[in-house]
């Protein structure tokens, strides 16, 4: 008879099968613990420089992420040469005591979007006659400002609200007066020029008094 299933001994059989089961488990015990020293062993610690093929969530955001005020996300000042400046006025014939109203336009004719500086603080308007300037609106202009205009291509951009023209002579010693010298009239013809940063209207606005 097999003494592994019936265990011999002068004590009951029912404790030597505890004892095995005892030493089983044992046994058990540490065949488990090896198996975890043998897989620590085997796995690289973190931190010892293994590449992970995997990026980081954070590296890549912080690569695809452009901020707005990064100076290459803002177009850039325009050049003179793509800017074309205009000089309108709201009348070609004006009848004895109507001021005509100057204005101007803005057109960006190259190929990208820029930026200008068209506040009051760059503009000029001047009425001439041949060579006979008669006003300037820098002369007593008052409380003028910068103002960064961005220009998409093909797009013009006027000017806001116009300028009066009293039909008179101007003078930076003559702001305060009441009356100033008339411009002469009877179908006279003037010539409208703007400038705008230093860049000039590309043609004159001719416009009469009479």
């Amino acid at each position: 008879m097999s003494t592994i299933k019936h265990p011999v001994g002068p004590q009951s059989s029912k404790v030597y099968w505890r004892r095995r089961l005892v030493v089983g488990l044992g046994l058990l015990i540490v065949l488990a613990l090896l198996i975890l020293v043998i897989s620590s062993i085997v796995r690289p610690a973190a931190g010892t420089g293994v590449p992970d093929s995997t990026p980081a969530p954070a590296a890549e955001a912080a690569g695809a992420e452009v901020s707005a005020s990064d100076p290459a996300a803002d177009p850039a000042a325009c050049d003179p040469a793509s800017v074309q400046i205009e000089a309108t006025t709201d009348a070609v014939s004006y009848e004895p005591g109507a001021q005509p109203m100057l204005s101007l336009s803005v057109t960006n004719i190259g190929d990208v979007p820029c930026v200008l500086n068209a506040g009051t603080a760059t503009q000029v308007f001047t009425v001439s006659s041949g060579t006979d300037v008669y006003w300037t609106s820098t002369d007593c202009q008052q409380e003028p400002g910068d103002a960064d205009v961005s220009l998409q291509p093909g797009e013009p951009v006027s000017s806001g609200e116009a300028i009066a023209w009293d039909r008179t002579r101007s003078n930076p010693d003559t702001c305060g007066e009441a009356s100033r010298d008339a411009a002469p009239a009877g179908g006279a013809a003037y010539n409208l020029t703007v400038s705008v940063d230093g860049i000039e209207s590309v043609n004159p606005k001719q416009f009469f008094l009479s």
